[in-house]
């Protein structure tokens, strides 16, 4: 049987992703009371107990809690999934998150009220409030991801892969390309720069394509720094991903960054997943390019 706890901001993307683990076979029950989540995990470890082995596994379930009107028990999380028949469960909280700005825009575009609001509070006063509220969810959280700069089939896309090609008991990981000029990912877990090595920009013929093009991989190939660079950023991964794996990590992003996020980045990203797929299948290895779909 498997749980997902879905938390996080008003306005960062928890109806969404709720709707698409709906689409994808979970039963989801929205806005649970944290104060019935033991309750809810008694009755769902009794009715595994009633189902066969064989179909225990195939019983899957999302809950998202927020801070509308149970603010209180919120505090009462840890307690509740160190404690409760929770802790039996297969069970996964993702926190969604974006930056204040992002929030407020997106509360502004859909003319929507936030839920701590009222004549009293303004929409800013209520988005610091509602963090201050969801800190005890924050710091249970097993993945926490910013969704400022994902549109809707970015998010749709990762919860998808999260939560079906990721379902293994082994760590999911996320190489992330991305441009310095637009900011560096918040969820990142490790951040590489490669600004330093030779870009493709600076050739017209490459200008005006990807890292993903093979023009521009060969001449990335050709350029001795970075191989040097890739060599590296493997041998590091390689060392170290397994010991954040021991510390129960369930989902680790690994940013690389140059400065637009179009050749460089997006060139080892690329190779960098293909080659810890390869070496690696029972792994759950993701990867994504901020920059090629949201500063085209």
């Amino acid at each position: 049987m498997q749980l997902v706890i879905i938390s996080g901001s008003s306005g960062s993307g928890k109806s969404t992703a709720l709707h698409v683990l709906e689409d994808i076979g979970f039963i989801c029950i929205d806005n649970l009371p944290v104060s019935l989540l033991p309750t809810f995990a008694e009755h769902s470890v009794m009715d595994s107990a009633a189902i066969d082995d064989s179909d225990t596994d195939n019983v899957r379930y999302a809950i998202s809690i927020d801070a509308r009107n149970h603010c209180n028990d919120l505090e009462q999380l840890p307690t509740i999934l160190a404690h409760s028949a929770i802790a039996k469960l297969n069970h996964q909280i993702l926190f969604l998150d974006a930056n204040e700005d992002v929030l407020i825009q997106r509360f502004s575009e859909t003319r929507r009220k936030h839920p701590l609001s009222n004549n009293e509070t303004d929409l800013q006063e209520a988005i610091v409030e509602e963090r201050r509220l969801l800190r005890p969810v924050l710091d249970v959280a097993d993945i926490t991801i910013d969704t400022s700069d994902m549109k809707y089939h970015d998010l749709r896309d990762f919860v998808k892969r999260r939560f079906i090609d990721g379902s293994s008991d082994s760590a999911a990981i996320m190489f992330l390309s991305f441009g310095f000029k637009y900011g560096i990912p918040k969820d990142a877990d490790l951040v590489f720069d490669v600004r330093c090595l030779p870009n493709p920009h600076w050739k017209p013929e490459l200008r005006a394509l990807t890292g993903k093009d093979l023009a521009v991989a060969q001449f990335l190939d050709q350029q001795v720094p970075v191989e040097e660079m890739f060599q590296d950023i493997q041998q590091f991964l390689t060392r170290w991903l397994p010991r954040y794996q021991e510390n129960n990590r369930s989902y680790i992003t690994i940013a690389i960054g140059c400065t637009g996020g179009q050749h460089r980045s997006v060139y080892l990203s690329e190779r960098l997943s293909q080659h810890f797929n390869t070496i690696d299948i029972s792994t759950n290895i993701q990867r994504r390019h901020r920059e090629l779909t949201h500063h085209d």
